[in-house]
C-alpha cells in the first residue's frame, strides 16, 4: 500500500521509538524509512545559528541499529535545521516519500488558529498522504503493543462514506493502493452516517435505502479486490457516529479525504475531516485531493 515512509518526529511525540521497530514496519510492506527531526535555530545570540548540540543529541536518539534492519529495507536518519514545514516537504521530495507519519495532539480550532500548527499547515499544503497518530497513545504503548501496531498499520480501514466526492476519492485511493498479490489491507468497514438534524419532519426511509444501494456498490468494488467488507448506515452526528463505529471492529485507521472545492482546515469552514482529526483517538489516514 505504501512503500516509502517519512516519519516526522518532534522527539517528544513518541514517534522516535519507531527506530526500534523497523522490522515491524517492514512487515507492513514498508521498504524505505526516513526518520526526520527538525532542530530550531539557536537564537540566543545576535545572529541565529545551528544548535550543534541539539543536532547531535537528535542523531543519537534516532540512531537505528543496522543489524536489525531487514535486507530488503533501507533506513535513513535526517536531522535538519530550518522551518519545519519547508524541511518536511523538501525531504519528502528528496526521499520520494509516499506517506508522512506524524503525531497530532488534541487541540481545538481556536488554539490552532491563534497559535498555529506545523501539522495543520502540512495538511493544508500536502499532496502526500498523511497518517496521524496520537502521541499520547504511542508514548504509552508497551514494546509488544507498539510492535503489533506497526505491523497492522494498514490492516483494517474504516471508511466514512456519504456519496460526496471526498468519500469517493478515499475509496478510489484505497483501491489503487491495495496490492492484491501482496495484500496488507485485509478488511474495510464502510459507514454512512445520515445527519438528520435538518430533516426531522422528512421521512428518512428513502434516504436510508438510497444509502444502502450506494454502499452495496462500494462493497462490491472492494470485495472484487479480495477484501472483507462490512457496510452500515447510521444516524446522528457524523463525527460522533464514526468514532463510535470504530470502537468494536479492530480498526487500524480511519480514512478520510478533503472536499476538493474548499480548504481543509480553516476556523470558519466546517469540515468533517478536520473534526474527525481533532477528536478521533484512532489513527487517521488522510488522502489529499490532488486532481
Amino acid at each position: 500500500m505504501f512503500q516509502r515512509l517519512l516519519v516526522c518526529t518532534t522527539l517528544s511525540d513518541g514517534l522516535q521509538r519507531l527506530v526500534d521497530f523497523v522490522p515491524s514496519l517492514a512487515a507492513a510492506n514498508i521498504q524505505h524509512i526516513t526518520f526526520l527531526h527538525c532542530v530550531p535555530l539557536n537564537e540566543s545570540g545576535a545572529i541565529p545559528r545551528v544548535d550543534t548540540q541539539k543536532v547531535e543529541e537528535a542523531r543519537k536518539l534516532l540512531a537505528v541499529q543496522k543489524h536489525k534492519v531487514p535486507d530488503h529495507v533501507s533506513v535513513e536518519t535526517k536531522v535538519e535545521t530550518g522551518r519545519p514545514v519547508d524541511v518536511v516537504f523538501r525531504v519528502a521530495a528528496e526521499q520520494q516519500s509516499d506517506l508522512l507519519l506524524m503525531g497530532y495532539s488534541l487541540r481545538n480550532a481556536l488554539a490552532e488558529k491563534l497559535f498555529g500548527s506545523t501539522t495543520i499547515e502540512l495538511y493544508g499544503k500536502t499532496t502526500i498522504p498523511i497518517l496521524s497518530v496520537r502521541p499520547q497513545l504511542i508514548s504509552t504503548y508497551t514494546t509488544e503493543e507498539l510492535d503489533l501496531r506497526c505491523r497492522h498499520l494498514f490492516r483494517h480501514f474504516l471508511l466514512p462514506y456519504d456519496g460526496t466526492n471526498a468519500a469517493k476519492y478515499s475509496v478510489e485511493q484505497v483501491k489503487q493502493r491495495h496490492n492484491v498479490s501482496q495484500p496488507i489491507l485485509e478488511a474495510c468497514y464502510v459507514c454512512w452516517v445520515m445527519d438528520d438534524c435538518d430533516r426531522r419532519n422528512i421521512p428518512q426511509a428513502p434516504f436510508v435505502e438510497q444509502a444502502k444501494t450506494e454502499l452495496a456498490n462500494v462493497k462490491a468494488e472492494l470485495e472484487a479486490l479480495n477484501l472483507t467488507v462490512v457496510t452500515e448506515v447510521r444516524a446522528g452526528s457524523p463525527v460522533v457516529e464514526v468514532i463510535e463505529a470504530a470502537l468494536e471492529p479492530d480498526i487500524s485507521a480511519i480514512v478520510v479525504s478533503n472536499n476538493p472545492r474548499g480548504a481543509f482546515l480553516q476556523l470558519s469552514v466546517p469540515s468533517f475531516a478536520q473534526d474527525l482529526l481533532r477528536h478521533s483517538w484512532h489513527p487517521v489516514l488522510y488522502f489529499p485531493f490532488t486532481r
